[in-house]
């Protein structure tokens, strides 16, 4: 297999504007919400961040072309590899910041998030040893069926959402890519579409700027998303060459003051087992694409990338991405993890990441992105069993249930004087399910939220085997959601400080003044569906199915 081909500069500009997107998202959080410093940020963080993805990606890419190798294919493309969108989000939210809160020190917030980041490592790590047995004791309809989910939420929606934001320097780029990928119409040059749809689309965004500044009176909406020139310029002040960080001495410290990294076990621990199934689930749908790549070996690779991350100052785990039949469609081989792990070092060495972004808008790349997310949720029905598809479609749910939660947490925290706990809070002695907003089930978002992925996996792996007619394994993957939903991983939740959404695991004591969700109806509801497929097993094991019965 060829070092570099064709696809994998559209392979490229995907992965990349996805990794480019939790960059910002990293720089966003850790000023503004948790104090950190340009210095801190752009000369230890950053340079982390970057040495965990380039090793990642030089792996994964050297793990295709040694599989290609061995069955003599050149069509083997790589896993995606990247910073892990949820986990930035949640340790910011629920470990980074409230440490900041509570000390004021950016200093101490930030070797609180590199622990955390090297915790999730080792569970990755240690889950490593246990991914290939739970691959094969679960369906795959339930391993792909959670990953559409996610993909049609979080990676479609988001994207597309972005996409109409900006419609003036994005859909011309939509467009272009859906043309090259969807007609495999060949561009002039045989310039891949991908390339094609972020030079016009840069290009556009350029020239309407232009224009803003030199045609009179041209109205706003033609211009809205165009590069702001003031900020490009600003940006690149920072630029300067930063080299990683060896960052042990500020480990050791942090781990001396137990009683302060001791309850952040109850974010970690969650996360980081979130990550062992989604690497799982990335696995299978790598395989289901064509591309059997060893379970213990990828998944391995993932946690000592994040435990890499965490020694040299990220506070961020890596993760196997979501994706890859996306990529394989668009060509790509195994030159685009190369590309991508080359291109996010130098640009987070050399104190980039701003002026890029600033001067390349993220929209002109989403379509590419929306492309994968399309592409994910086709390969759940037609890589899966047919007879399968409605356990797929019940696995969704549960994952767009989250996304809408997500949607509806930033809309409320963004409206002044309105707090969560009024929508979740039971009022003059009304159960919970009775509050609602503008018709949807607040409480339901939430719970559904909680631990989305087990939730998706768990539904739709009991879907498939009753329609396998394996009551028996049916009756264990819901007495398993019983058991997680009452330890408190899945379902359980509490509402405090008006809109700290955070877990609720048995161990934890509920906050003051907060509204706390066990679950403990659903843990015994989930048992009571398993002794019902147990009942069913015992009296079904010498019936036959029958059309209509």
């Amino acid at each position: 297999m060829k070092l570099f081909v064709k696809g994998d500069l559209d392979g490229f500009f995907g992965l990349f504007v996805d990794n480019l997107v939790q960059l910002l998202m990293i720089i966003l959080f850790c000023s503004n919400l948790c104090g950190m410093s340009d210095e801190l940020l752009y000369g230890v963080v950053l340079p982390g961040c970057a040495i965990s993805i380039v090793l990642g990606n030089l792996f994964y890419a050297w793990q295709a072309h040694r599989l290609a190798k061995k069955e003599k294919r050149s069509d083997v493309t790589a896993l995606p590899y990247g910073i892990n969108t949820p986990s930035v989000i949640v340790f910011v939210f629920f470990i980074i910041k409230p440490t900041f809160d509570a000390t004021g020190d950016p200093l101490a917030a930030w070797r609180m998030g590199v622990l955390a980041c090297l915790g999730s490592g080792l569970i990755e790590f240690v889950g490593a040893f246990a991914g290939g047995f739970i691959r094969k004791q679960t369906p795959r309809a339930a391993l792909l069926s959670t990953l559409a989910g996610i993909a049609i939420g979080f990676i479609s929606m988001s994207f597309t959402l972005q996409i109409f934001h900006k419609p003036m320097i994005a859909l011309v780029p939509l467009a272009l890519v859906l043309v090259g990928l969807f007609s495999r119409f060949c561009f002039p040059g045989n310039l891949p579409g991908g390339l094609i749809a972020v030079l016009v689309g840069t290009a556009l965004a350029w020239l309407l700027a232009l224009a803003q500044q030199y045609v009179p009176n041209i109205p706003q909406w033609l211009t809205f998303g165009s590069i702001n020139f003031e900020a490009v310029q600003k940006s690149t002040e920072g630029i300067g060459l930063r080299l990683p960080v060896w960052c042990l001495e500020d480990i050791k410290i942090g781990l001396n003051d137990v009683k302060d990294w001791l309850p952040f076990l109850s974010v970690v621990i969650p996360m980081g087992l979130f990550n062992v199934v989604g690497s799982l689930q990335n696995i299978e749908s790598a395989e289901a694409s064509g591309d059997k790549y060893q379970t213990g070996t990828s998944m391995a690779a993932n946690g000592i990338g994040t435990i890499v991350a965490g020694l040299f100052g990220s506070c961020f785990p890596t993760t196997i991405y979501i994706g890859h039949p996306g990529w394989k469609g668009l060509g790509a081989r195994a030159g685009y993890s190369t590309l991508n792990g080359i291109a996010v070092v130098a640009i987070c060495l050399f104190g980039l990441v701003g002026t890029i972004a600033n001067a390349v808008p993220i929209e002109v790349g989403a379509g590419i992105v929306l492309w994968i997310g399309m592409i994910i949720t086709a390969q759940a029905f037609t890589a899966s069993k047919s007879e399968h598809a409605p356990a797929v479609a019940i696995g969704l749910f549960p994952a767009i249930a989250a996304w809408g939660a997500t949607v509806m947490l930033g809309t409320l925290m963004s409206a002044k004087g309105v707090s969560l706990l009024e929508f979740v809070t039971p009022d003059q002695g009304l159960d919970h399910t009775t509050q609602e907003v503008n018709g949807f089930l607040v409480h339901g978002l939430l719970l559904m939220e909680r631990g989305y992925i087990f939730t998706c996996m768990i539904l739709a792996a009991t879907c498939a085997n009753l329609i396998d007619r394996k009551f028996l394994s049916a009756s264990i993957w819901m007495f398993t959601a019983s058991v997680l939903t009452a330890s408190g991983a899945m379902h359980a939740y509490q509402v405090y400080s008006g809109f700290v959404f955070d877990y609720l695991f048995r161990f934890m004591q509920a906050e003051e003044n907060s509204y706390a969700y066990r679950a403990n109806d659903i843990a015994v509801g989930y048992v009571l569906c398993g002794l019902v497929f147990l009942i069913i097993h015992f009296y079904a094991r010498n019936q036959k199915p029958t059309d209509g019965h």
